[in-house]
C-alpha cells in the first residue's frame, strides 16, 4: 500500500482505540501512542484551538507512522486546458470547469453555489459554507470568501447557463442542476456526477490521466496566478 494509505489506516486504528478507552471497553493505553511535536507549533497556518493560547491543547503527532513524500501539485498546461474545453458541449459543464480554472474554487464549492452568490456587476461569486446541499457537496473551509473572475469567459459561460439552459421550473436556489428529461431532472448536481462528466470529457480529449481531476483545475488556477506575479 501507499504510505498515505498506511497512515490513514493507522489513524483509524488509533481513533478506534481512543474510543474504546473513553467508552470504558479497554483498560490500557493506546498502543499507537502520540508524542508532543514542537515543530507543528511553529507552523503559522496550522489549525488553532478555539481558545487560542489559553487552550490546553498542544501540538501532537502519532509516533507510529510511515514517512511520506510531499508531492507538488501538477497543473494542466494550455494544450490540455484547450483540449478539455473543446469537449465540453453543455453550457453547464463549461461554466463549471471555467469557474474552477479562472476562479480557483474547489469542486464542492462550485456545486454548492446559490443564485444569490453570483454578482454579475462586480464580476465575482461569493463562496459560503453550507451544510444543506441535497447531495452532500460542501466547501472545505468554514470561512466565507469572495472569488473574483478577472477573465471574462467564466462569467459569460455562467450567465449563458443561468439565463438560457438552467431549468426555468426549478425551485432550488442551487445554480448547477440536472437538466434533460430523466427522472433526476431538477436535482442538484452531485460530486460524483461532476467527476464522471470531467472524466468523460478528458477521455474524449485524450488527456485522461490519474492526476487530471476536477481539483487539478484549482492547481492550474493557482499556478497561473503565481506565474502572473501574485
Amino acid at each position: 500500500m501507499a504510505a498515505t494509505t498506511v497512515n490513514r489506516i493507522l489513524a483509524a486504528v488509533s481513533s478506534f482505540y481512543e474510543y474504546t478507552i473513553l467508552a470504558g471497553l479497554l483498560d490500557r493505553t493506546n498502543p499507537i501512542e502520540k508524542r508532543p511535536d514542537p515543530a507543528l507549533a511553529r507552523v503559522s497556518e496550522r489549525h488553532r484551538p478555539f481558545m487560542g493560547r489559553a487552550s490546553r491543547q498542544r501540538p501532537i503527532r502519532r509516533a507510529v507512522r510511515v514517512k511520506t513524500v510531499q508531492r507538488v501539485p501538477r497543473p494542466m498546461d494550455d494544450e490540455r486546458v484547450a483540449a478539455l474545453l473543446k469537449q465540453l458541449h453543455s453550457s453547464r459543464d463549461r461554466a463549471i470547469v471555467l469557474l474552477m480554472l479562472q476562479g480557483g474554487p474547489r469542486p464542492g464549492e462550485v456545486l454548492g453555489l446559490h443564485l444569490e452568490d453570483i454578482a454579475y456587476g462586480r464580476r465575482r461569486v461569493v463562496v459560503r459554507h453550507r451544510d444543506d446541499h441535497p447531495k452532500g457537496a460542501r466547501s472545505k473551509s468554514r470561512t466565507e470568501r469572495v472569488v473574483d473572475l478577472h477573465e471574462p469567459e467564466a462569467l459569460a459561460a455562467l450567465s449563458t447557463y443561468v439565463m438560457n439552459d438552467r431549468p426555468t421550473d426549478a425551485d432550488s436556489p442551487i445554480v448547477f442542476l440536472i437538466g434533460g428529461r430523466g427522472l433526476r431532472r431538477l436535482e442538484a448536481l452531485s460530486y460524483d456526477g461532476l467527476v464522471r462528466m470531467f472524466a468523460r470529457a478528458c477521455t474524449r480529449a485524450g488527456i485522461r490521466e490519474p492526476w487530471v481531476t476536477p481539483h487539478a483545475c484549482r492547481h492550474t488556477h493557482a499556478t497561473r496566478m503565481w506565474d502572473g506575479g501574485m
